[in-house]
């Protein structure tokens, strides 16, 4: 698991006014409360007087404050994984994710931010119930529309903002976009009636702000006394500040051109950010060009409909969710949201495709960075897919298309969820369900679920022989041989790696996949105590990979070459491979390839003469393997270096000092747990005999080593 003891909270991009009494009763809350929930009408400030509150008493939980933002996830069974995602954990098991949240929480004194549970608050009330009983030093402030009706709630209506407050505010966000603008007698009594039309409400003044751009406040309370019995013929029983909600941003709407309306409503098919690519394809069209969107999009945001956002992906935009909801209906009254939707799925489809291509490239990390930024939207497109039976095969390509982020970033809880998902609907496309299921099979194994594994690339083989698909028939014989090697079967592995290299080089593939199954060749044959034959291989793939720019599968190259120096005796070799190796995996999430590297770390580091060190190295790997799966798959080969550095440590320290210090390593979350590893041992007093020629594990058969194979 990945996570940091000061939690997520975003910076403020602007500042934050009023609500001084509100802040200090949500604090007082806080303080009684486990769960405390924001409740109001859209856009009266939930979110950021809940994150103003978090923020002034973060230091009162010491693992953290964490926000999930829940607005983009429309399904229930991907809650789970929202949040997870919010608290940065990485789970390669099996396991549900609410198990998993649920065990990290269990011990920690942390507080969750909910934001937006009204979308789903059946299944938020569900989730914070389970989290709330099994971790007693949770508190959880959930935020939206209504409250979740659990035992314990304390609800804290938001009411809008008083005048004098909403004037304040009107007056800071005009002088953004009006530099010198400023509350004078001229202006005031026209700014507190235009406040008092919005009701206060924070969203509706901003919205008001932004048009002071092109005019005077009289002007812009004068359009709005002009729309607003228009704007506000609701049912009747609506509350008021609904009503001038609705007026300010269909207020807003009206005074917008006919393509800044069209743009405005396209864009709300969009989940969470988006770039200008996707705006330009998605959104273009003959009643607006793509060369016109940019320009379009410049009109939203000097208008506050658009919010622009910068990250790892580079510059995104991203809206309010009240500003989409109202773009959502004006789709719909068009007849248009089908439409856009199968244009927002094809968009990112094809980015899907693009980043696998481009995963086999120096840019793999501009690529898991995207990807990351554009889950909330793969996660629709692959809701879109899957919606129409007809369409099925589209989903089961698109989730086997991200094989490279459930694989090589740490998600593979996600990509079995949709892996499963979409291999439960009948498609006629045999490519796209073949391709589905060997990458089934390649995320179940990485799970240790062998069972899953085994059925999903016999269906695939024996599909990919019907069909006559060799290259399905190649990543199916590949699978089965890294299945054969987490069981000790490295004779039938090495077998079944060199068959699919085989038919790799008959159809032309070379891809990260095609470099891994060489790797795991390598480390076949090391087990066999051919490392010649393993650093031959070894030192080919290390040149096709920096060629190539490829760091996922140089990681396991240099765990290879690293195992092959420490059985060899050199030790600063040995180190330097090792960490780069945790480096790289690190920065990908990848926590197999990280505990790998680990585990033969706190070998290493035994060895130099800094068994202390090495326990606690090792304390640490045994946490993360909590996180990955079943521990080292129940291989003796994989065990050898724990047995080792454990037999080599815990003789120089005793076995009480040992597990002390092993225990100090398993409060180690990975970041720590990285941070450690690279900084190296202590000065070494007295560096041990290397382990025997031949490699580390070779000191352990399998037969002696079956005590990693419970499941974590």
């Amino acid at each position: 698991m990945r996570a940091s003891t000061y939690g997520n909270l975003p910076s403020e991009l602007n500042g934050f006014f009023g609500r001084g009494p509100e802040l200090a009763e949500l604090g007082r809350l806080l303080e009684a409360s486990r769960l405390v929930t924001v409740t109001g009408v859209g856009g009266v400030g939930k979110s950021r007087l809940a994150l103003r509150a978090a923020r002034q008493v973060q230091e009162r939980y010491c693992d953290g404050v964490w926000l999930a933002e829940l607005s983009a996830v429309r399904d229930p069974e991907l809650l789970d994984h929202a949040v997870s995602e919010a608290l940065g954990l990485t789970d390669h098991t099996a396991r549900p994710p609410r198990e998993v949240l649920a065990e990290y929480l269990a011990d920690r004194r942390a507080l969750l931010v909910l934001d937006g549970v009204e979308q789903l608050v059946d299944a938020c009330a569900e989730l914070v119930r389970e989290l709330l009983r099994r971790a007693p030093g949770l508190r959880v402030l959930a935020v939206g529309r209504r409250p979740l009706c659990l035992d314990g709630e304390q609800c804290f209506p938001l009411a809008p903002m008083a005048g004098p407050e909403a004037a304040e505010l009107l007056e800071a966000r005009a002088g953004a976009v009006v530099p010198g603008f400023a509350l004078t007698e001229g202006n005031r009594e026209a700014v507190d009636e235009l406040c008092a039309r919005l009701d206060g409400i924070p969203l509706a003044v901003e919205l008001a702000a932004g048009r002071l751009r092109s005019l005077s406040v009289a002007q812009v309370l004068a359009r709005l006394e002009d729309r607003f019995r228009l704007l506000t013929g609701g049912a009747r029983g609506t509350l008021p500040r609904h009503q001038a909600l609705r007026t300010a941003i269909g207020w807003s709407h009206e005074l917008c051109t006919p393509q800044e309306r069209l743009l405005w409503a396209r864009l709300s098919v969009f989940a969470g950010q988006f770039d200008l690519d996707a705006a330009e394809y998605v959104c273009g069209g003959p009643e607006l060009p793509q060369d016109d969107v940019l320009d379009v999009v410049g009109e939203l945001l000097a208008q506050s409909l658009l919010v622009r956002e910068e990250g790892p992906a580079g510059v995104r935009y991203r809206m309010l969710d009240t500003v989409r909801e109202y773009g959502a209906g004006w789709l719909t009254a068009q007849g248009e949201t089908e439409r856009l939707r199968r244009r927002h799925r094809d968009w990112y489809m094809g980015l899907a495709t693009w980043c696998e291509l481009d995963w086999f490239s120096p840019r793999q990390a501009e690529v898991a960075a995207r990807v990351d930024t554009e889950l909330p939207n793969l996660r629709l497109a692959l809701e879109c897919c899957l919606e129409d039976p007809e369409e099925g095969h589209l989903g089961q390509y698109l989730a086997g298309t991200l094989w490279f982020y459930w694989a090589g970033c740490g998600r593979l809880a996600e990509g079995r969820h949709w892996l499963d998902r979409a291999l439960e609907v009948t498609a006629d496309h045999d490519g796209s369900r073949l391709k589905a299921l060997w990458v089934l099979g390649y995320v179940a194994a990485l799970q240790g679920d062998q069972v899953a594994a085994l059925a999903a690339l016999h269906e695939c083989r024996d599909g990919a022989a019907a069909a006559g698909n060799p290259v399905a028939m190649a990543y199916a014989v590949h699978r089965l041989g890294c299945l054969a090697l987490v069981s000790d079967e490295v004779e039938r592995a090495g077998e079944l790696f060199g068959a699919a290299l085989e038919r790799y080089r008959e159809v032309g593939e070379l891809n990260s996949n095609v470099l891994m199954c060489q790797v795991e060749l390598a480390l076949a044959l090391a087990f066999q105590g051919d490392m010649a034959g393993a650093l031959r291989l070894c030192h080919e793939v290390r040149e096709i990979c920096e060629d190539h720019g490829e760091r996922w599968a140089k990681a396991y190259v240099l765990y290879v070459l690293g195992y092959a120096a420490l059985g060899a005796g050199d030790l600063p070799g040995a180190r330097a491979l090792l960490v780069e190796c945790v480096t790289i995996n690190h920065a990908f999430h990848d926590l197999l390839g990280l505990v790998l590297a680990v585990e033969l770390l706190a070998l290493l580091t035994a060895t130099e003469g800094d068994p202390a060190e090495a326990a606690v190295l090792q304390g640490a790997a045994d946490r993360l393997w909590d996180s990955v799966g079943l521990r080292l798959f129940g291989s003796g080969y994989f065990n050898g270096p724990r047995l080792a550095c454990k037999e080599q440590a815990g003789e120089a320290l005793g076995e009480q000092r040992y597990e002390a210090l092993a225990a100090e390593g398993r409060t180690l979350d990975a970041d720590a747990l990285a941070a450690r590893a690279l900084r190296g041992p202590a000065r070494a007093r007295v560096a041990l005999p290397a382990p025997r020629t031949g490699g580390a594990a070779q000191q352990n058969r399998p037969a002696d080593s079956r005590e990693g194979s419970r499941r974590a």
